[in-house]
């Protein structure tokens, strides 16, 4: 079952379009792939390792996602140079797109208040969203764990 965002975004929703440069050297939109779905995934920050399971668990299953006509993309507000680093380390095989003014997450609703340790701060709440041909959201997770969470994108999106 779909979650709401911090903003109320939800499954049936239209999903924000949004154009942000990736690790590739080239910019994305979310409307350059109306027909295909999207698995839209935002996360804190490279090279932490939650961060960095998830993405292994995308880039080891990317042949699901693309099996079904899909692509993927990280979203993160680290720099292009952070994500290039991230990809290469890691052997990530798809993009990692940079919000460095956290302009699309605010639009996703997944940039809010975090505790850590006590501490309240600013920052990226872990989210995916599965949008469909359409454009439109078919799931939403928000304050993802990141174990056992890519299972349930790809159960998702073969349900689509």
């Amino acid at each position: 079952m779909a979650n709401e965002t911090l903003n109320g975004l939800k499954a049936g929703d239209k999903a924000p379009d949004f154009e942000l440069p990736g690790d590739d050297g080239k910019t994305h939109k979310l409307s350059d792939h109306r027909g295909q779905p999207v698995i839209l995934y935002f996360y804190p920050r490279d090279n932490t390792p939650g961060c960095t399971t998830e993405a292994c668990e995308f880039r080891d299953n990317l042949n699901r996602v693309t099996g079904k006509g899909a692509v993927v993309y990280g979203v993160s507000k680290d720099s292009i140079k952070s994500h290039e680093k991230f990809r290469d380390k890691y052997d990530l095989n798809f993009p990692l797109l940079a919000d460095e003014d956290v302009q699309v997450m605010t639009d996703y609703g997944v940039w809010g208040e975090k505790k850590l340790y006590g501490k309240v701060s600013m920052g990226c709440i872990r989210s995916t969203f599965l949008i469909d041909k359409d454009g439109n959201f078919a799931e939403v997770w928000t304050k993802v764990r990141v174990k056992g969470h890519v299972d349930k994108v790809l159960e998702a999106l073969e349900a689509l």
